[in-house]
């Protein structure tokens, strides 16, 4: 349909050129020539236009985004069909200059998991919006998400939309057929339907492909792809793209679960957990690493000790002796040596006779009197107190339960330690002592929502823990000075001692706010709405104000709570009109002249003419009349 350029559409939007075109309609850059303002203009092809149904789910995407009001939701601004030209069905938005996240997955390829969640959770935040007011989107994909040249997120086509507040008309074919297969949740393809946790499958499919650059099933044939969906889980996105952490696997299983009762509820819920797992995954916010990385100690070689003993060797000396008295010399010395001999072996055998006297009777004490009377007591960590007396009673000993405490390591009701430990010895008709463990010392986080905080720093002091940071916020929810919400939250165990982060409620935000007489309708309906406020506008006719200038607003100025309702009292020009001069118009010029107007139009014919100009006019040219009152015109 780019043969629409340079059409003033509605008499107010000029379309400039194409953004974008699909199956049912075609976007248009435009300037809205009555703000001078950028927009979007989406205009339904024309061979839809006769479809009542495709019109239907033209309308209701206009009035499903229309109900929205969310930073990441592209907002509808008008929706209507162009009467002065080309006819069409259209809807205007904010124009978002920039690319859909299909063209950014194809540009960057698979991102980091910090990466993919800042894309993620501005879209889990415009879904938690919607689903909050029983808005289910439907069309989740990444040809849906819009990526703004600032980095701005934003959602989409609420074409499939369907809420309470939309209807239901749409059918499960239809729905089946308009859906993209490749992102339909399993109980959409079998049968049709679709809620919050259809959206939140969607979702988690984009999350797998921005993760790993992919689409977890891939198929020539979209019944195919279909069917997989159905009976097939998802893959952890770590087996395609190794690295990944186990909590990215479990997010994107738990939302891509075959049962959508395992899956988050709603957008709100995932948002909750992408927040968590955002917040883990920053630097900023992990605990310092253990690891230490220092350098390698210097081995020095041992050297030689000063001052040692040296071993000395006497040299032999020779000794000349006579032949004469060679025999008498080695006579004399063998006599020597056997009695040196004699002498040695009966020492040896008398300290052989004694150790053997001495072993026996260590031996006899050690059997008698000594440890050899005693049992050795078997290592009993680890067991329960069954298991533990049944150990002791084989060896004739009994248990006993000295006390118990708490332990990190030993599970609930299993022994830590023994006296004497593993390995003692003890009488055999001793007993052995244990002590028992009560387990993890844990604590209950009590409930502390709607507490004052001196109460609830009592309760937390009552459970041996402790009040750590405490932060205040805005809410509409609590009054000043209440608690809203902990960190752990209510019901978690935690160690003895550990910290409790406390939110403390600030009251409603109070914002400061100005006056807005005479000013743009426009302008103070944007700036109130970007404060927070609950903007209601109502339309008078004013003698002195023109169209769309504030005639008065409520209330007038002044600190107001924000979420506040505002009420806007928006002119709409003159309720008086002039007649203006039609003589010489053409009947259907006359008619549409007239009716910009406001007023109602009777119309007589006379004379057989084929083309019928104006011929006569009442009330008369110039005469100033109500809006809404009746003008004859004669054509002739």
């Amino acid at each position: 349909m780019s043969e629409l350029i340079g059409e003033i559409i509605d008499g107010r939007y000029q379309l400039t050129r194409v953004v974008g075109s699909g199956g049912m309609a075609t976007i248009y850059a435009a300037i809205d020539l009555r703000l001078d303002r950028q927009v979007a203009v989406k205009v339904m092809h024309s061979h839809l236009a006769q479809d009542e149904q495709f019109v239907s789910r033209f309308i209701r995407e206009a009035k499903a985004a229309a109900s929205l009001s969310h930073p990441n939701i592209v907002a509808v601004l008008d929706q209507g069909w162009n009467q002065g030209g080309a006819p069409c069905v259209f809807i205007v938005m904010e124009l978002i200059e920039g690319a859909t996240l299909r063209d950014y997955i194809i540009e960057q390829g698979a991102l980091s998991a910090e990466r993919a969640l800042s894309i993620i959770t501005p879209v889990a935040s415009a879904l938690a919006a919607a689903h909050k007011l029983g808005i289910v989107h439907r069309d989740i994909k990444p040809e849906n998400i819009l990526v703004s040249k600032e980095g701005r997120i934003k959602i989409a086509d609420f074409g499939l939309a369907r809420g309470a507040l939309l209807g239901n008309t749409m059918t499960a074919e239809s729905s089946v057929i308009l859906g993209s297969v490749s992102y339909l949740s399993p109980e959409q393809v079998q049968r049709g339907v679709a809620d919050a946790r259809s959206d939140i499958y969607s979702l988690g499919i984009v999350l797998f492909e921005i993760l790993t650059g992919q689409k977890p099933y891939q198929g020539e044939d979209p019944v195919q792809v279909a069917i997989k969906h159905v009976n097939e889980r998802v893959p952890a996105p770590s087996t395609i793209k190794p690295g990944l952490s186990i909590e990215i696997d479990q997010l994107v299983l738990s939302t891509t679960d075959i049962d959508p009762d395992k899956r988050p509820r709603d957008a709100v819920i995932l948002l909750e957990k992408l927040r968590e797992l955002s917040e883990k995954l920053d630097p900023r916010k992990r605990q310092l690493s253990l690891e230490l990385d220092l350098p390698p100690l210097a081995i020095k070689e041992p050297g030689k000790k000063e001052g040692a003993k040296r071993l000395r060797r006497d040299k032999d000396r020779e000794v000349q002796i006579p032949k004469n008295q060679e025999a008498t010399v080695k006579k004399e010395k063998s006599s020597s040596i056997g009695k040196k001999a004699l002498s040695k072996r009966v020492k040896r055998n008398r300290q052989i006779a004694a150790l053997i006297a001495i072993s026996l009777g260590i031996g006899i004490w050690y059997v008698i009197v000594g440890p050899g009377s005693k049992v050795i007591v078997p290592s009993l960590a680890g067991l329960t107190v069954k298991q533990a007396t049944s150990e002791l009673a084989d060896l004739g000993l009994d248990l006993k339960v000295e006390r118990e405490e708490f332990s990190e390591d030993i599970p609930e009701d299993r022994v830590i330690n023994s006296s004497p430990a593993g390995g003692g010895r003890i009488s055999p008709d001793g007993t052995v002592e244990v002590t028992i463990s009560k387990g993890k010392e844990r604590y209950i986080i009590p409930t502390l929502q709607g507490l004052k905080i001196e109460i609830a720093e009592r309760l937390i002091n009552d459970n041996k823990l402790v009040v750590g940071e405490v932060i205040e916020e805005f809410s509409s929810e609590f009054p000043k000075g209440f608690i809203m919400r902990s960190s752990p939250v209510a019901g978690e165990r935690i160690k003895r001692d550990s910290q409790v982060t406390l939110y403390i409620s600030k009251g409603i935000e109070q914002i400061g706010i100005s006056s807005y007489q005479g000013k743009s309708g426009e302008q103070a309906l944007n700036e109130l709405t970007e404060a927070g406020f609950d903007v209601e506008t109502k339309y008078v006719f004013s003698e002195d104000l023109p169209i769309g200038a504030v005639v008065s607003q409520l209330p007038r100025t002044g600190d107001i709570d924000k979420g506040s309702v505002i009420t806007l009292t928006v002119s709409k020009g003159s309720e008086f009109v002039f007649i203006p001069n039609l003589f010489s118009l053409t009947q259907a010029m006359a008619v549409d002249t007239l009716k910009d107007l406001d007023l109602k139009v009777i119309i007589k014919k006379v004379g057989d003419k084929k083309i019928k100009v104006v011929t006569n006019i009442s009330p008369k040219v110039g005469e100033r009349v109500k809006r809404g009152s009746t003008v004859t015109i004669t054509v002739g």
